[in-house]
């Protein structure tokens, strides 16, 4: 039998490489110079299966794997350039992510639908908060900015993809339990890593 240690490391990297995959899931739709990925979902999944401190570590993994070069990033991008891109603080938000919904689910004795709706709300919270503010800064202080580029215009164009994010995160979090019943049984996360 494998030792929990084990199953960690390979769980921490299962989700590091499904991030990359849901980075790139569709490369070349993109609206607003956007790409549309499937990040935050597994960011939810990851916090909700491996709890708040493997979960982060996941996408922590994620991120740094990315800015070493590896082009794990939407649009097969990566590198240390990376941190210099209006959505680099999407890829930030998505370790929060991962940890609230840890904190919410994974690392709750009893969890209740008051826990899925709150680390599904948290989640998207996080995830619009961190990467909207971080791409409106880039625009404004070293990205090209569009003609009038101001902040109401930066939130004006998460807009678009509030109904897609609402679907993605509902899909999570009701892929979630089941997920989660079905690892009870082979699998508990410990944070001995």
């Amino acid at each position: 039998m494998v030792n929990s240690k084990t199953r960690n490391i390979v769980l921490c990297g299962l989700f590091t490489a499904l991030m990359a995959v849901g980075a790139n899931v569709s490369p070349f739709l993109t609206i607003g110079g956007v790409p549309i990925t499937l990040q935050l979902m597994f960011a939810i999944l990851a916090g909700g299966i491996l709890g708040s401190r493997l979960g982060t570590l996941a996408m922590l993994t994620y991120m740094l794997v990315g800015l070493v070069g590896v082009p794990v990033f939407a649009q097969f991008k990566g590198g240390p350039a990376q941190l210099l891109s209006p959505t680099f603080g999407f890829i930030i938000s998505f370790i929060f992510v991962a940890y609230v919904t840890g904190k919410l689910i994974a690392d709750q004795k009893s969890v209740t639908k008051k826990n899925y709706i709150g680390a599904g709300f948290l989640s998207v919270f996080c995830n619009y908060i961190i990467g909207t503010n971080m791409m409106y800064l880039a625009f404004k202080m070293w990205a090209a900015a569009p003609d009038g580029f101001s902040y109401t215009m930066a939130w004006g164009w998460m807009v678009v993809y509030l109904p897609l994010d609402i679907v993605v995160t509902t899909v999570s979090l009701v892929v979630l339990p089941k997920v989660r019943t079905a690892l009870k049984r082979t699998y508990t996360p410990t944070i001995d890593v």
